[in-house]
């Protein structure tokens, strides 16, 4: 079965309309919740919580300045295929496979978060694959070498606000070519990464102007 969604940029967040209402769209979120206690996607049924360490649908909504119903995470994202078309304002999300004729890349994963393998200054660096991020980011001491690009007070669940100074960095990820704009993560935060084995965070700019398909039971994307 598949079902085509709207899909907005809004505030610097990606969130699928479902049934009228928005939800973030969080690959880098392990599990879903709403201020529903289910949502039917794809012709599945999902029981939803409330909260996700401390993080409720109005305190989400507060975060990111946009009203919205809730979250969808890993545990519900992992289930499908999906098309993100942001410049057409279209996601296509499928219990089939789906097709896509960008460059396919492999992922890994730690904890159902997707991890792709990102190049810069000549050396590859494991990091998440976060479409709830704003911003990326890159716990390396080469960030501060890169040119700036000012302040930006983003939010980690769990944690709370934070403020970073963020650089603009050129990368590669397979044959696409950015310019991230990436931030540095509380010292706290930064280490947790090291849990698993990353140096990072890829947030939701690299969908921004092309589409993606991104294929979690197959552990791939297309770009």
């Amino acid at each position: 079965m598949t079902e085509t969604f709207p899909l907005h940029f809004q505030a610097g967040h990606l969130f699928a309309e479902v049934a009228g209402e928005r939800w973030l769209f969080d690959t880098g979120a392990p599990i879903s919740f709403g201020k529903a206690r289910e949502l039917r996607l794809v012709g599945e049924r999902f029981s939803l919580g409330q909260a996700y360490v401390g993080l409720d649908a109005e305190t989400l909504s507060r975060l990111v300045g946009v009203n919205c119903a809730g979250l969808l995470g890993a545990d519900i994202l992992g289930r499908f295929d999906h098309l993100l078309d942001v410049a057409g304002g279209r996601l296509t999300v499928s219990s089939a496979t789906l097709a896509h004729g960008g460059q396919h890349l492999e992922l890994d994963d730690f904890m159902e978060i997707p991890v792709v393998t990102v190049h810069i200054e000549g050396r590859d660096y494991r990091m998440f694959l976060d479409t709830g991020a704003q911003i990326s980011y890159f716990q390396h001491a080469a960030l501060a070498g890169f040119p700036p690009a000012g302040s930006l007070t983003d939010f980690y669940p769990g944690f709370g606000e934070f403020q970073t100074e963020t650089h603009r960095v050129p990368a590669s990820i397979g044959d696409g070519q950015f310019t991230l704009r990436c931030g540095s993560l509380p010292r706290l935060l930064g280490m947790t990464l090291g849990v698993a084995n990353v140096v990072g965070i890829v947030g939701n700019e690299i969908f921004l102007d092309r589409s993606v398909g991104y294929f979690p039971r197959r552990q791939t994307m297309s770009l």
